[in-house]
């Protein structure tokens, strides 16, 4: 299901890697350096941090509420059955008008997977709607090949169908948006 034009969950934002990036209304992704800056969570009334990292320890403060999932950025982790929990604990965060900062230790592929899986979710958006969307707010995501793999099936449970495929490249199985830019790196 491609989402309608102008349906896109913000209109007007910045992209940004340094700091956090606003994806909807109400959710940010980030960096576990951005999620330890105090005026950053304050600044853009963050009330609930979702963190999706074994290496990152959140420094707390009052009146946000922390979560973390521990998990390897490696194509074997699971990350898949954390799709529907995390989305839906991102949608109630919403629904009590609060703001949810999902972020791992980089903010480029566990954070952004689980972002992709909340666009598809709950803002109807395939799998390469929120892709481009996201990549639009913050420019550096890149889930690996194994969440690429897990969103690919996600979409599929979803929607009955892929606007996203793996395939073979130089570099091993890739999603077929970067397979352009892996051929502008491969010499012929």
């Amino acid at each position: 299901m491609t989402a309608p034009p102008g349906a896109f969950p913000v209109q007007l934002r910045q992209p940004s890697v340094s700091g956090l990036s606003q994806v909807t209304s109400s959710l940010y992704i980030s960096s576990g350096a951005a999620a330890n800056n105090k005026l950053l969570l304050s600044h853009h009334q963050i009330t609930t941090v979702i963190n999706i990292s074994a290496e990152v320890v959140n420094t707390r403060y009052e009146g946000i509420q922390y979560t973390q999932v521990p998990v390897a950025d490696s194509p074997i982790s699971r990350l898949c059955d954390l799709f529907d929990p995390i989305a839906d604990h991102i949608h109630t965060v919403e629904l009590k008008q609060g703001r949810t900062l999902l972020h791992c230790a980089a903010g480029i592929s566990r954070s952004a997977t689980l972002c992709l899986a909340y666009l598809m979710k709950y803002h109807a958006m395939s799998l390469l709607d929120a892709h481009v969307w996201a990549k639009s707010c913050r420019p550096i995501i890149r889930p690996n090949s194994g969440f690429w793999e897990q969103l690919i099936h996600y979409e599929f449970q979803l929607f009955g169908k892929n606007t996203v495929h793996m395939v073979s490249s130089p570099l091993g199985m890739i999603p077929d948006i970067y397979e352009k830019e892996v051929q502008l790196m491969i010499p012929l």
